[in-house]
Order: C-alpha cells, then sequence, then structure tokens
C-alpha cells in the first residue's frame, strides 16, 4: 500500500530532523559552532498528462540542511591569542603539509615551538604582510603568522596581541614591539554551501564558491575582539522545542503506519 512508504518517507524525515538538533545540542558549548536545521519539501505523483485535480501526495523527502551563519555570543576571556570576529568573515588557517586551507570562527589559537601562530589542530593562521605603515603588501597573497622568539636586539618575547583592525603585534622584553601583519579574513558568496569537516571548520566547495579576502574592519568584514572568543549560536530552548516537534512528527507517522497495517488485516481477514 502506498500509505505504508508515505509515512515511511515522513519517519526516515523527522529521523534526519532528530539528528540535526541532537548535533546541534550536543555542540551548544562548542566554540565557533553553527547550528544547522533541516528543510522538507512534497512528493506527488503526477505526470504532465495527468489531472492536476487528482494530483495525489506520495511523502516528503529532505531538500537540505542548512547552516546558520548567524553570530553567536561573544565571551571575554583575557587571553591575548583568543581573538573573536564581531561580524562576517572566517579565520583561515593552513595546513603545513598539504597545504590545504581550512576556515573557521573559534578563534582559539596559540604559539607553537616555531613561533607560528596555531589553532588546537597546528593549523597555522593565515594573515597579510604589511609594510612600515600597517598597509597590506599584496592583497592577493597570504601568508602563516610566525612570532620571532627574539627581536633584533636580542631581547625575548613577552606578549602577543591582535588590534581591532586585525594587527598582530608582538611585545618584547626590552619594551620593544613590532608588527607581524595583519589577520586575513575569508568571505563566500554562499557560506551556506561550505562543507563542514568537523572541529568548527569548513572547506570550500563549488556550491560556496571561492574565497575572497580582506582585513578586519573593511567592507563586509568584521573587526578583531581580543581576549574573546565566540561561542555557540545555538539556542537551547529553540532546540528543546524542534526535538519535542520532530518527535512528535516521528510518533505520528509511525502512528500512521500502524493504522495502515490494521487495515491491511482487516481487508485481509474479509475473506474468513
Amino acid at each position: 500500500m502506498t500509505s505504508f512508504y508515505t509515512s515511511l518517507s515522513g519517519l526516515r524525515n523527522a529521523e534526519t530532523d532528530l539528528g540535526v538538533v541532537a548535533h546541534n545540542i550536543a555542540n551548544a558549548e562548542t566554540t565557533g559552532f553553527k547550528k544547522s536545521s533541516v528543510e522538507f519539501a512534497d512528493i506527488v505523483s503526477n505526470g504532465s498528462s495527468g489531472d492536476p485535480r487528482m494530483t495525489r501526495g506520495i511523502g516528503s523527502t529532505v531538500t537540505s540542511i542548512n547552516q546558520d551563519f548567524s553570530l553567536g555570543a561573544v565571551e571575554q576571556t583575557g587571553r591575548s591569542l583568543d581573538v573573536a570576529i564581531d561580524g562576517d568573515g572566517f579565520f583561515a588557517t593552513r595546513n603545513e603539509e598539504s597545504g590545504d586551507i581550512k576556515y573557521s570562527r573559534n578563534g582559539n589559537f596559540q604559539l607553537d615551538g616555531a613561533g607560528f601562530v596555531t589553532d588546537f589542530s597546528d593549523k597555522r593562521l593565515q594573515i597579510f604582510e604589511t609594510d612600515a605603515n600597517g598597509a597590506v603588501t599584496d592583497p592577493n597573497t597570504t601568508v602563516d603568522a610566525q612570532i620571532p622568539p627574539v627581536n633584533a636586539a636580542g631581547s625575548e618575547l613577552s606578549g602577543v596581541t591582535v588590534e581591532v583592525t586585525g594587527m598582530v603585534r608582538a611585545a618584547y622584553a626590552d619594551g620593544s614591539t613590532a608588527d607581524v601583519g595583519r589577520v586575513a579574513l575569508a568571505n563566500f558568496l554562499s557560506p551556506n554551501g561550505l562543507r563542514a569537516v568537523g572541529g568548527s571548520k569548513w572547506e570550500a566547495t563549488g556550491v560556496s564558491g571561492q574565497a575572497s579576502f580582506g582585513v578586519p574592519g573593511v567592507g563586509q568584514f568584521g573587526e578583531m575582539r581580543s581576549g574573546a572568543l565566540e561561542r555557540s549560536n545555538v539556542n537551547l530552548a529553540e532546540e528543546m522545542v524542534g526535538l519535542i516537534t520532530a518527535q512528535r512528527n516521528f510518533q505520528a507517522n509511525a502512528k500512521a503506519i500502524d493504522t495502515a497495517s490494521q487495515l491491511s488485516q482487516t481487508i485481509i481477514n474479509l475473506r474468513s
């Protein structure tokens, strides 16, 4: 009976919805995480020559799982290499071995043994090189952010700061400072086309388009907030409502299958 398959599609969709909501809830405290939602569409059975007044629905299907890139709450940490983007844009991080670049909203960075600014998975933050006036020398090229452990005078590094404009500045024990470069932010024509790869990271696809780079606070790019991190944009109250809704949808479709089964059994029993 068609009703079995119609309700089965509803069960599968409700299961997908439950999975997405559960994933959102599981990442409610994940730094830089962006929640997702499921979009559905109906399926009908009707040919081009069929009577439109006799069109019958035969279930539903998942059309897309959309990511919501709205800004999450910005939480102060007081740590200089914790950086949040107040607005649009993504941090770009490069894999030293493969050269692949991934994009993230998680600005939890640290220095490795060679002075490179890296994320928790040892991917190197990308910056623009600047001249003596702080202007970007080549907006089409990004480089790994590296902080010299000692300056020309032999003084050791005492701290690193990231300004609102994205300028990365190193401070040394003798009181001198040195500009390292400006954080390179990436943006996309269609952010929803980015492929999530885990670890609060995304990679570009043909749907998202190639990354366009710029500096913080200019044009479409947000400013830097040093000493802060962007939290997940998951709203637990909304997700709990979504969880209840998905559960009820699952139960309703299961009940429809049970009713269809009882009807089939009744028809089979007519012979006896």
